[in-house]
């Protein structure tokens, strides 16, 4: 399945360069990324509670501290350089747990939350509302929803991360997709929550948001 983040990408013109999961330090990655024209951080397993001052609950699952301390680097050499990066799903949770913010660590069939689909259990599908005037809603024509978003998480935001805006939630309020504001945002960063890939092939909703990142890697 994880060659669709790679399709997506060579349908609007780009090409890979994969990064297989290994301990890097924030120097190298600040070397990987200077030689990179954009960043996508893609979905897995859970973010390890500790990284954000919390107890692991029992549903949390797939922690593994290497990936996370690579991820982490990665994404804060990106936003330090400007590179352009298109954040999915745990990859979002990386961007705002780097960033000092925190997560909901098992939202699934609790009280006032929808369905939002569950490793296990299958996925959901569902409408985000997005922000006008953000880097969202532009890479979608200036649109202010996105019909149907496949979604495969039980985690979400909480605490939002330092610079951190929200520019789409689902009708829920899960917070659907961030973006830097202020002096952190340097370059192009859409960090969103569900998975783009996975309908991107049909969907040109979702395949805008692979158009717009190698659009905006190509212009660096």
């Amino acid at each position: 399945m994880q060659t669709r983040y790679l399709e997506g990408i060579w349908r609007a013109g780009g090409l890979e360069s994969i990064v297989a999961p290994r301990m890097m330090t924030p120097e190298d990655a600040d070397d990987y990324v200077s030689r990179i024209d954009g960043l996508v951080l893609v979905g897995g397993g859970d973010v390890d509670p500790v990284l954000y001052g919390a107890e692991p609950e029992p549903q949390v699952y797939g922690v593994n501290a290497e990936s996370d301390a690579l991820e982490i680097a990665l994404v804060n050499a990106a936003v330090a350089q400007g590179v352009p990066t298109l954040a999915i799903c745990r990859g979002m949770q990386v961007l705002n747990v780097a960033r000092g913010g925190t997560l909901l660590q098992h939202i699934t069939r609790r009280p006032g939350y929808d369905n939002h689909g569950q490793p296990g259990e299958g996925p959901a599908v569902h409408l985000v509302d997005i922000e006008p005037g953000s880097l969202l809603s532009k890479s979608q024509g200036g649109a202010t929803s996105i019909e149907k978003c496949w979604s495969y998480h039980h985690q979400a935001l909480d605490t939002l991360g330092a610079g951190l805006i929200v520019s789409a939630r689902s009708r829920d309020g899960v917070v659907e997709a961030v973006e830097l504001t202020g002096s952190a945002a340097k370059g192009w960063l859409v960090a969103i929550q569900w998975h783009p890939e996975r309908t991107a092939h049909e969907d040109s909703s979702q395949q805008a948001l692979f158009n717009a990142l190698v659009e905006q890697a190509a212009a660096r």
